[in-house]
């Protein structure tokens, strides 16, 4: 499926800043069957030199710096992608670092608490397919998507304790509960395309791999109970949210800063 992103990120100041730099992680990558056959990055103010390099989990970073006073900054991204029928991860298995990474507990992704308890639920199988779909039922059955319910910050034990939260918190409880049972996954953040919303306003979306001796990586939405299919974009992997926030920045001033985010996808 051919399918055109539009990500436009507004940060607003309540007083003039400067030296401001900023990190964006919202190319979507271009490996394991996707294709990104098109990016282009612009800011407001213009003028703005953007580096792009690769992170240690492979995402796509372009960084910049705007030096001047200004109180307004926008970022407008517009991709084409490519996406397939279902994930088919390129070859290769998993390194001793990346295995590491995506068993231990995070500040987002804590592995013990209500999180340990939900793990012991489930239980153990030499499966790991089947262990990571019961996970994933499991977790819905704890939880219930309600948007608002969290924020940025959550973490897993957090939204647990709630019982509800959004696409970022099914995905870190479904991560943790994964590791508690000695499965490495590891957070996806990207895009989730809807038919019925085709040119409108849409949003990010995060989902959760989970690797498999046998299979490889297999890619799993916890928030829908399905395996992702060609209606999904990836742009980054990670331990958790932390490793693939779309943008993240530091600058000079004493400012209040306010963000708002439009997202659009359209099929090609």
């Amino acid at each position: 499926m051919w399918l055109n992103v539009e990500h436009v990120t507004r940060f607003s100041y309540d007083a003039p800043i400067i030296e401001a730099y900023t990190e964006i992680r919202l190319k979507p990558a271009h490996r394991d069957g996707q294709r990104c056959s098109s990016f282009s990055l612009t800011t407001e103010p213009r003028g703005a030199t953007v580096n792009e390099y690769h992170d240690r989990y492979g995402n796509a970073v372009h960084s910049f710096d705007v030096l001047e006073a200004h109180e307004r900054l926008a970022v407008s991204v517009r991709s084409e992608v490519w996406t397939t029928e279902r994930y088919t991860p390129d070859a290769g298995g998993i390194t001793r670092l990346d295995r590491w990474d995506m068993l231990r507990g995070t500040r987002y992704v804590p592995l013990d608490g209500l999180v340990a308890e939900l793990a012991h639920d489930v239980a153990p199988s030499t499966d790991v397919r089947d262990v990571a779909t019961r996970a994933m039922e499991a977790v819905r059955g704890r939880m219930t998507y309600e948007r608002g319910s969290t924020h940025v910050h959550t973490t897993a034990d957090e939204a647990l304790a709630e019982g509800r939260g959004v696409c970022q918190d099914f995905a870190h409880v479904l991560i943790g509960v994964c590791r508690v049972l000695s499965v490495p996954a590891r957070y996806v953040s990207g895009y989730l395309y809807d038919p019925k919303r085709n040119g409108a306003e849409s949003e990010s979306h995060a989902w959760v791999d989970v690797f498999d001796e046998a299979e490889g990586w297999l890619s799993l939405d916890p928030t829908h109970a399905r395996e992702q299919t060609e209606r999904y974009v990836r742009v980054g992997v990670g331990r958790d949210y932390a490793d693939v926030a779309p943008t993240r920045g530091v600058f000079k001033g004493a400012a209040e800063e306010s963000l708002e985010v439009s997202v659009v996808l359209r099929e090609l």
